[in-house]
C-alpha cells in the first residue's frame, strides 16, 4: 500500500490554514503525535533522567531508554548505545571534530557541496593546524566524482561527506565511499540530515563510522538530533562537552568518565525533544521509506516539468529522479529573495531563497543564490501544480 496523503495531512493541523509549504529541507511540519507525546512529558512527568530516585525520575529515565532504541532501529544500529543524542546535526558534526584523536598533519576531505555544518568545523581545526583539508570537486552534473575520489583518499584520514546534499537533493553513493574509504584505512563521516528522513538509512549495510541527523527534518522537534558512532570509535573520542552525568565519579583533580553514549550528554537533555523524536522516528516507519522516497520522486518530476515549461529557469543539479526531493533553480537573472516573497505574499507558498548554508558552492560558481522548493509526505499534485500556476504569474508580473 502506498502513501495515503490525505490521511496523513489531517495529522498537521497547520495545513488547515492553506498554506502550502515547500520548505522542508530546512524544518518539517510536526504532526500531532509528535507534539502530544511532547505535552505528555511537560504535563505529566517533567523531571530530569538519570539523576532522581523518585517515580518521576524514573519515567523520564525509562522514556529516554525507550527512545534510544526507537532511533537505534531507525537507522537499523546494533546497539542502543552507538545512539548519541545532540541538539542537532550540527552539533554531531562538531562533537566529532573535537573530539577525534587527530595528529598533525592528519588530513581529511570533504566534498565542494557542504553545508557550513560539514564545511566550518573542519576549516578551524584546519587553521589551527590541527588537520589538513582537502575538498573533492563534484562533477558537471554535480553528482559525485567517485573516480576523483579514489585518487584523493588514498592517505586521508577522515572522510566527512554529505549522504543527500540539501542544495540539490542528489544523494552519494555513500557504500561504496565507504568501501573505498575503508580499503585506503580511511574513517567516513556522514551528514545524513537530508537522507535519513526520506530514505532508507541502514548503517549496518553501509558500514558507516559515524552518522549525524536532525529531529527538525523529520517530523521531530527542533534542538533534538544524534550521532551515530561504532562503539569502539566513540570510545577513543575524547569528552567534548563536559559537566553533570558524564562522569560516575570526580574529586578535584580526576574524573572517571561515564560509560558511552552518556559521557558526550552532558548537563539536563531535551527530554520532550528526546520523545518527540522518538515519536517522529515511529510515524515515519510507520508510513514507510521506500513509499515516502517515490512519492517525493514523483512530485518532484512534476514540479520539474512545470519549471522547465515556464522557461528561462536553470535547475542545479541532475535529472530529477536524482534530486530525491529538492529542486533549486533561478528563473533568469531575478532575485530569488524577491521570488520567494513574492509567492509568500501572493499565494501563501513558501519555499527558501538564498545560498541555503552552501556559500561556498554558490561562491565558486559565482551565483548568487536560488530559490529552493523541498517536499513531503504531505506534499500534493494539487500543491505543485498551484505552485506552477503562481511561478507562471510571477514570471509574467517581472518582464
Amino acid at each position: 500500500m502506498g502513501l495515503r496523503v490525505d490521511k496523513v495531512r489531517k495529522d498537521f493541523p497547520i495545513l488547515k490554514k492553506k498554506v502550502v509549504y515547500f520548505d522542508n529541507s530546512c524544518v518539517t511540519l510536526k504532526p500531532k503525535q509528535v507534539v502530544e507525546v511532547m505535552n505528555k512529558y511537560y504535563y505529566e512527568f517533567p523531571a530530569c533522567a538519570g539523576r532522581s530516585m523518585h517515580q518521576l525520575g524514573n519515567k523520564v529515565t525509562e522514556e529516554v531508554a525507550k527512545s534510544r532504541e526507537v532511533i537505534r532501529k531507525f537507522i537499523n544500529a546494533k546497539r542502543k548505545e552507538k545512539i548519541i543524542f545532540t541538539r542537532n546535526t550540527t552539533e554531531a558534526i562538531n562533537l566529532v571534530a573535537n573530539s577525534f584523536n587527530f595528529k598533525k598533519g592528519d588530513k581529511v576531505l570533504i566534498t565542494d557541496k557542504e553545508h557550513n555544518s560539514n564545511l566550518l568545523p573542519w576549516q578551524l581545526l584546519a587553521k589551527k593546524g590541527v588537520i589538513r583539508l582537502r575538498v573533492l570537486g563534484s562533477r558537471q552534473d554535480n553528482t559525485f566524482n567517485i573516480e576523483s575520489f579514489e585518487r584523493e583518499v588514498k592517505d586521508v584520514k577522515l572522510v566527512s561527506i554529505v549522504h543527500t546534499s540539501n542544495l540539490d537533493g542528489v544523494t552519494n553513493p555513500a557504500k561504496e565511499i565507504i568501501k573505498i574509504a575503508h580499503k585506503n584505512n580511511a574513517l567516513v563521516m556522514l551528514d545524513a540530515a537530508q537522507s535519513v528522513p526520506h530514505k532508507e538509512v541502514d548503517v549496518k549495510k553501509l558500514d558507516a563510522d559515524f552518522l549525524a541527523f536532525s529531529g527538525h527534518k523529520m517530523l521531530g522537534p527542533s534542538g533534538i538530533g544524534a550521532l551515530y558512532g561504532k562503539k569502539e570509535l566513540l570510545e577513543k573520542l575524547n569528552p567534548f562537552i563536559v559537566g553533570g552525568e558524564t562522569v560516575k565519579e570526580s574529586t578535584y583533580t580526576s574524573q572517571v568518565w561515564e560509560d558511552v553514549p552518556e559521557r558526550f550528554e552532558a548537563g539536563l537533555q531535551n527530554y520532550a525533544g528526546i520523545i518527540g523524536f522518538a515519536e517522529a522516528a515511529r510515524y515515519l516507519s510507520k508510513i514507510g521509506k521506500t513509499n515516502i522516497e517515490k512519492h517525493e520522486i514523483k512530485l518532484t518530476s512534476k514540479l520539474t516539468n512545470g519549471l522547465e515549461e515556464i522557461g528561462d529557469v536553470s535547475i542545479i543539479g541532475p535529472e530529477a529522479e536524482k534530486r530525491n526531493c529538492i529542486t533549486s533553480f533561478n528563473i533568469g537573472k531575478e532575485d530569488p529573495h524577491q521570488i520567494a516573497l513574492l509567492l509568500d505574499n501572493s499565494a501563501n507558498v513558501m519555499v527558501r531563497s538564498g545560498a541555503h548554508c552552501v556559500h561556498s558552492w554558490f561562491n565558486k560558481h559565482k551565483i548568487k543564490g536560488s530559490i529552493r522548493a523541498s517536499l513531503y509526505i504531505y506534499n500534493t499534485e494539487e500543491e505543485v501544480e498551484y505552485f506552477i500556476d503562481n511561478m507562471k504569474k510571477i514570471k509574467k508580473l517581472l518582464k
